[in-house]
């Protein structure tokens, strides 16, 4: 329990998603009293009625902006104008309505997307700006970045105080396994369990494997959140990240090991490996609001994995927390 969260109103976008069913449940465990979800039908983010609906509803004191349209890699190639215009019209209007009310803080989630496709490895902060995202989620990506943009100019001439953070992709219980939209390891995950039931011979996987990642439990992303949400208030974007990386060849032989897939993993090198690499440097959110993941890779894969297959079996009592 704390008193800052005791004694404050929060409206959360995107609460009743992946990473906000957890973070909803983290700030009513600290105290927090008053959370305001905004959900569809009733609210449509990138419609300014419905944003001054939503604050005027919570009138909250922080606001924490999770919302986002988003995708794999093939969800980006299909979507490059929606993943745009969606996500920048929710985060413009959400941090400047904000800021013409006056609430005691703005946190706005951007995402490594926004970084250049040829950044140095580990992606440092002061990095951000030297390039070109990479080409298949750069509109997703470039249309977050805005938001820093605009949270660094607001505090500037308004004084008014926001926070810009930078996850790395997550994984966890409750993640969003549908092949169509999901990220790497849910759509792993599912293809490897699938193939297991079905007794299927092979997998196909996007890419050559050569490319890397860097993920972060559920859990971890929303701890560290909160402590930037109770502790941070300069204007610098902050990466969250775990600090290690793997590559997808290495990420597939992990998953089909822990699922108990043994046949064959056919690489479709058609289809676009993503950015080259993906590690963080997590020194800046370490020294200033002291955030470091705390699940070890391989056991926050096997929670989800056994997640996963109690979904699957309809089980009402899948693990959704650590």
């Amino acid at each position: 329990m704390s008193e800052f969260f005791e004694a404050r109103r929060f409206l959360v976008t995107g609460g009743g998603g992946f990473l906000g069913r957890v973070l909803c449940r983290n700030l009513a465990e600290r105290g927090a009293r008053d959370i305001f979800v905004p959900e569809r039908p009733g609210f449509d983010l990138t419609r300014p009625e419905d944003i001054r609906s939503a604050y005027e509803r919570s009138r909250p004191d922080i606001a924490i902006h999770l919302a986002a349209v988003v995708g794999g890699i093939g969800a980006n190639q299909r979507n490059p104008g929606r993943f745009f215009y969606d996500n920048l019209l929710m985060g413009v209007q959400l941090l400047h309505e904000a800021s013409r009310r006056g609430i005691e803080k703005f946190v706005a989630i951007g995402t490594i997307c926004a970084y250049p496709k040829h950044t140095p490895v580990p992606f440092r902060e002061e990095d951000l700006w030297d390039g070109y995202p990479e080409e298949t989620n750069a509109p997703y990506g470039l249309a977050k970045k805005m938001l820093l943009v605009q949270a660094q100019a607001y505090r500037a001439q308004y004084g008014f105080r926001s926070i810009y953070l930078l996850p790395v992709n997550l994984y966890g219980p409750g993640d969003n396994f549908d092949i169509e939209t999901s990220h790497v390891i849910p759509a792993l995950i599912r293809k490897c369990v699938e193939a297991v039931e079905r007794r299927e011979r092979a997998i196909s996987v996007w890419g050559t494997g050569a490319a890397s990642r860097e993920f972060l439990y559920v859990e971890d992303a929303a701890e560290g959140i909160l402590l930037a949400t109770e502790r941070l208030d300069e204007p610098v974007p902050v990466n969250l990240g775990a600090g290690f990386e793997i590559t997808i060849r290495d990420l597939v032989a992990l998953i089909a090991k822990l699922t108990g897939f043994r046949g064959d993993i056919v690489w479709d090198t058609s289809r676009p490996d993503g950015q080259p690499r993906r590690r963080l440097d997590t020194t800046r959110a370490r020294d200033l609001f002291g955030f470091e993941a705390r699940m070890p890779f391989e056991e926050g894969l096997r929670r989800t994995i056994a997640w996963y297959r109690d979904l699957r079996a309809g089980s009402s009592e899948a693990p959704t927390r650590a």
